[in-house]
């Protein structure tokens, strides 16, 4: 009977999760009659278990419930805001019953007879005041798609959830195979895992220290394995950002009626995995921020009249991956922040002179309200405005080693920027020594290493008594961190060393080191309650040789010392760039400096590097003599930009550029990492040849752009197909629509070295979005297959009307079916190319260009 308990318990909390999501999504769509059936069956079910169960009281609810339900399902009763506000009610005495079953094991005593007599009144159609709310139209709350239940699972990516029918196929596709189980058994194989890594570790030091030992090849194949069985487990623990949205629906909806708002709520990106720990630190800061958009944010309806807006807000999340960490978008329409409010209140609560305030740049005013105790709020509500909030939300996030910004423009809207890690459980980390102590570095806090003192390397400065370093052309202030953790005993501090570059919210400084040894995959325990007062570590770890060292956090050392304090410098706190979606070709770029073949320096575009990778010369193997590296479980093609590669004079340690997309992983073979730096793409096509795009000076120097693309077919040719260059372009510009950042940051320089003007988005509805902002264009470029409205979809609506009518649509797909071509031409679209054929694309460019559409 405990086991039946425990199952039904799981259930109806998924359920519970479900119903709130499928009533608002009814609310807005009283005649959706796959959603009334969801609803009656999620309370059907949980009625009928209760009785089995004994479980007299929840059952009474959910009967009743289940009644008003019956009715709307028949279409002798309409669905009517009360009777969905009473159903939910249902859903939290409900909810309440659980919890109390969870904690003693018996259902709880209450009353509820005011609330089934409520339902049950409903159900004989009382209380139908008004033809409003009999029909609820599309002001409502913003629809959310059903969210998979919280539950983890071993079947891979997350929870168990049927999938819906796919328009493509015409037919029902199956849902995966999947099991329940505990969380605590999850943990305590993460556990295991997290040993087994330390102890690969340990062999591993030791197998350094011996050469030709018997044990290496196994200890090799030992040490695959282990990663292998490290990412398994680590995939147990993803699960989708949506299961932290799950509520949210539910909480505007409910804003909505209190506050006599029109909320809309859109949310772009749910299947984004992380870490489960993470998913849990996050849904607190996410629900507060949410709740305040709709509060502080967004306008009445009267006020969004008046302002020329429509009288329906809107609050968009939207998630992502960008390297190592998952970036959070929190947005609304609203009023935006009020600078002079936040100026008067910091004046009067003595955090800034009117002299300060005024040397201020509005970013600096606006990061105000991440202080303690800080609220513009005319008033206290129920919702919000006693003070106390933003400063929780930035400690919390920053406690997992993520930022946050803020964008705001008066009377257009707020945009909150979060960045966190994907994993808080095994990370790879950048070993380091400072006075006479080894440390771990965590890896997505490293933005660059900078060698100090010596020949020909950067050297230190100082302003009043201060460290900083010059590095391209910006002071960068410096913390010695053997002077902050009182290691140097009062020794003459040496000049040479390494800078690790390091960044905190919109803040960039130094960390001085002695030395610097490896990187290493370090499993994180938390620190000792004796040393939790110490801020600059984030936890502990054991290296390879049974060592125990200190995990540094950044965050912590910034606060420590006052680096990363409101109030720093100017500098820091310019205005971040435009939203992270967005790509241009003339502005500045990351770019990943490198040598290879000859003396000129090499570059390309950094967010088309997946990883840098240092291969042992021993671990790459030939096969019809190509290079080839057995990496993350299968082999990846290797390709010397020198165009050889000689096993006999090849370096103990290789250096690889890894590029990938999907499943499809390449290394690009180089001779040396020179640095990273950001410079706009100025690229002369005169010096194109096959492999590069062009020169660019960068930094000074005569740098080779290389063609991506181009290195990627040398691996194979089911990267994209097709090859060559085109002519150069006339400054035309051009709007590229590409939901995957690798192919976008592939297309981007690609088009600007022909002489495009190009902007980049991630979706159709940001494209769309451009179009109502008056931007302007002469051609488009556009993915298909896209979430969302997708490609096909895209070209419909600017067909429709508008300033874009008449521009040149060209499809950049990896499908070129007959039926597909056939398909995007009757939407509008004017030319097919495929997925990445650079030669095709510059030359349907040119012909579209060279006349009008005609259509």
């Amino acid at each position: 009977m405990d086991d039946l308990l425990a199952d039904f318990l799981t259930e109806t909390h998924e359920g519970l999760v479900a119903l709130d999501a499928a009533l608002v999504r009814l609310e807005r769509a009283p005649e959706d009659a796959a959603t009334l059936s969801e609803v009656f069956r999620i309370v059907h079910t949980i009625k009928g278990t209760c009785g089995f169960l004994g479980l007299s009281r929840m059952e009474s609810v959910a009967h009743a419930g289940e009644n008003v339900l019956g009715r709307y399902r028949d279409g002798t009763l309409p669905v009517s805001r009360g009777g969905i506000s009473l159903i939910l009610r249902a859903g939290d005495c409900i909810r309440a019953i659980v919890a109390g079953l969870e904690a003693t094991g018996a259902e709880p005593a209450g009353d509820d007879a005011g609330l089934i007599a409520a339902l049950n009144a409903k159900a004989n159609g009382e209380g139908l005041a008004t033809p409003a709310e009999a029909t609820v139209g599309a002001a409502a709350v913003e629809a959310a798609t059903p969210l998979p239940p919280p539950a983890a699972t071993l079947a891979g990516t997350g929870p168990a959830q049927a999938e819906a029918e796919s328009p493509a196929s015409g037919g029902a596709v199956s849902a995966p195979q999947t099991i329940r189980v505990s969380v605590d058994v999850l943990e305590d194989l993460m556990m295991l895992v997290s040993e087994l890594v330390l102890t690969r570790n340990q062999l591993l030091q030791l197998a350094r220290n011996q050469t030709d030992s018997a044990f290496a090849v196994p200890l090799q194949r030992l040490s695959h394995i282990t990663s292998d069985l490290q990412e398994g487990v680590m995939k147990t623990r993803m699960q989708p950002i949506g299961n932290a949205w799950a509520k949210l629906p539910r909480l505007v909806r409910d804003l909505s009626v209190e506050l006599g708002k029109k909320i809309d709520l859109e949310m772009r990106g749910a299947e984004t995995e992380l870490d489960r720990q993470v998913l849990e630190l996050i849904k607190d800061p996410l629900t507060h921020m949410v709740r305040n958009s709709g509060d502080h944010g967004l306008e009445g309806p009267e006020e969004r009249r008046r302002a020329g807006k429509p009288e329906t807000g809107r609050i968009t999340l939207n998630a992502y991956h960008e390297g190592g960490h998952i970036i959070i978008e929190i947005a609304d329409d609203g009023r935006g922040l009020n600078l002079e409010r936040i100026r008067q209140k910091a004046l009067a609560q003595g955090l800034a002179t009117e002299a300060e305030l005024a040397g201020m740049s509005e970013r600096e005013i606006q990061r105000f309200i991440f202080r303690a105790g800080f609220s513009t709020a005319a008033a206290v509500t129920a919702v919000s405005g006693r003070g106390v909030g933003m400063d929780v939300v930035k400690t919390n996030i920053e406690r997992i080693g993520g930022t946050i910004e803020v964008h705001s423009k008066e009377g257009s809207g707020t945009r909150f920027l979060i960045k966190i890690p994907l994993t808080l459980a095994i990370v790879s980390a950048l070993i380091v020594q400072s006075g006479g102590e080894r440390f771990a570095v965590p890896q997505i806090g490293v933005v660059e290493l900078v060698r100090v003192g010596g020949a020909g390397a950067a050297r230190l400065e100082r302003i009043k008594d201060a460290p900083v370093l010059r590095l391209r052309d910006r002071l960068l202030p410096l913390v010695r961190l053997a002077s902050l953790l009182r290691l140097d005993d009062d020794q003459p501090q040496e000049e040479s060393g390494f800078v690790i570059v390091t960044q905190v919210g919109a803040h960039v400084f130094g960390i001085i080191v002695d030395r610097v040894f490896d990187t290493e995959e370090i499993v994180v325990k938390p620190v000792a309650p004796i040393l939790r007062h110490v801020t600059m570590f984030s936890g502990n770890t054991i290296l390879g040789d049974g060592s125990v060292i200190m995990i540094l956090d950044p965050n912590g050392i910034a606060r420590a010392t006052g680096v990363g304090a409101e109030g720093g410098e100017a500098e820091a706190e310019r205005d971040a760039a435009r939203p992270a979606a967005l790509l241009q070709s003339d502005t500045r770029t990351a770019l990943l400096l490198f040598r290879a073949g000859d003396a000129t320096p090499k570059a390309v575009p950094l967010g088309l590097v997946a990883r840098l990778e240092d291969v042992a010369r021993e671990k790459i193997e030939c096969a019809g003599g190509r290079p080839l590296v057995q990496y993350r479980g299968q082999l990846m093609p290797l390709v010397p930009l020198s165009g050889v590669w000689d096993a006999a004079g090849a370096p103990e340690r290789q250096p690889v550029l890894v590029f990938s997309d999907g499943d499809r992983a390449m290394g690009l073979m180089v001779e040396e990492i020179l640095d990273v730096v950001d410079e706009a793409l100025v690229i002369d096509s005169a010096g194109e040849r096959p492999g590069y795009l062009g020169s660019a000076v960068i930094g000074g120097k005569v740098t080779e752009m290389i063609d991506t693309a181009w290195w990627l077919r040398q691996a194979g040719a089911d990267w994209f197909g097709g090859s060559g260059v085109g002519a150069p372009a006339r400054g035309q510009r051009v709007l590229v629509v590409e939901d995957s950042a690798f192919f976008r940051n592939l297309v981007v320089p690609a088009l600007g070295a022909a002489g495009y003007a190009v902007t980049a988005v991630a979706d159709a509805e940001e494209a769309l979005r451009l179009r109502d902002a008056g931007a302007g264009f002469e051609a488009i470029v556009s993915d298909i297959q896209m979430p969302g409205m997708g490609g096909v979809g895209l070209a419909r609506a600017v067909r429709e009307g508008g300033p874009w009518q008449a521009l040149p649509l060209i499809a950049l797909t990896g499908r070129a079916e007959p039926a597909d071509i056939a398909r995007g031409r009757n939407a509008g679209f004017t030319d097919y190319v495929a997925k990445f054929d650079r030669a095709a694309l510059l030359e349907s460019l040119r012909q579209c260009l060279s006349a009008p559409v005609q259509g």
